[in-house]
C-alpha cells in the first residue's frame, strides 16, 4: 500500500482498469481503496491528487482541470471526491464547468460525519481530525503553522478552540491515543466519535457502472 508521505506529496495515479475515474484528495485514499474492496466496485478507477493540497486550496482547482485533460479521455465519466475544501465554491462552479459532479458538503469532515448531522451540531469551537490527518498531524498542522519551532504560537492559532474532535473512520486503539496525544499538544478538550465513512459510502454508492454497449 502507498504510504502516507507518498500520498501527501505526490498523490495516487490511476490503474487505468474500469469505466469511471474518481479523482479525489490523498488523505481519502485509503477509505475509497477499502469501499471498492468491500463493495467488488471494478467499475471505479482512483486517481488522488497530492493531499497536502488540503493546507492550499486555491491548488485543487488547476490540479483537477491537469488531471481531467491528461486522462479524462481514457474514461466513460469522471467522479469529483472533494467536497467545497475552502474554495468558496470555485470547486463546484469548475466541475460545472466541466460537466462534473462531486461530493457534496463544505469539507471531508461534514461528509464523514453526515453534511446534515455535521450542520446540525453547528460547532464552532471544535477542531477536527480524520483518520490519515491523526497519521499525519506534524505534516499537516504542526510544522505548516510553525508549532515544532514556535510552540508558544499555539494559542495564538487555537485559543478560541475548545476541543479536538477525532472522527474516526476505523476502530483503532493506537490512533485513538494519538489522536489524544494530538487534543493534549495543541491544549484542547477530546472527543471521539466514530463516524466510518459516512456520506462518502453514499455518494461512491450512487457513481454505478455505465450500461454496456448496445449490439
Amino acid at each position: 500500500m502507498i504510504s502516507d508521505a507518498e500520498l501527501s506529496q505526490d498523490g495516487l495515479p490511476p490503474a487505468g482498469q474500469g469505466q469511471i475515474l474518481l479523482i479525489a484528495c490523498g488523505a481519502l485514499a485509503r477509505e475509497i481503496l477499502a469501499l471498492k474492496a468491500a463493495n467488488n466496485w471494478s467499475h471505479l478507477d482512483l486517481h488522488c491528487l497530492p493531499a497536502i493540497l488540503h493546507n492550499h486550496p486555491d491548488r485543487i482547482i488547476p490540479a483537477l482541470r491537469e488531471a481531467v485533460a491528461k486522462h479524462g479521455a481514457d474514461y466513460h465519466d469522471i467522479f469529483v471526491v472533494y467536497a467545497d475544501c475552502g474554495t468558496g465554491g470555485l470547486l463546484q462552479a469548475a466541475c460545472d464547468d466541466m460537466g462534473l459532479r462531486m461530493v457534496a458538503g463544505p469539507h471531508c469532515y461534514a461528509f464523514f460525519e453526515g453534511v446534515d448531522a455535521f450542520a446540525a451540531r453547528d460547532e464552532i469551537t471544535a477542531f477536527y481530525l480524520t483518520d490519515f490527518l491523526v497519521r499525519q498531524f506534524d505534516a499537516f498542522v504542526w510544522e505548516p503553522l510553525g508549532l515544532h519551532k514556535h510552540p508558544a504560537l499555539r494559542d495564538m492559532y487555537f485559543g478560541n478552540y475548545e476541543k479536538l474532535v477525532y472522527q474516526a473512520q476505523t476502530d483503532d486503539a493506537v490512533l485513538t491515543e494519538k489522536a489524544q496525544d494530538c487534543a493534549a499538544r495543541l491544549g484542547l478538550a477530546f472527543e471521539r466519535r466514530y463516524t466510518g465513512y459516512g456520506d462518502l459510502a453514499t455518494a461512491l454508492a450512487s457513481v454505478t457502472a455505465p450500461p454496456p454497449p448496445s449490439a
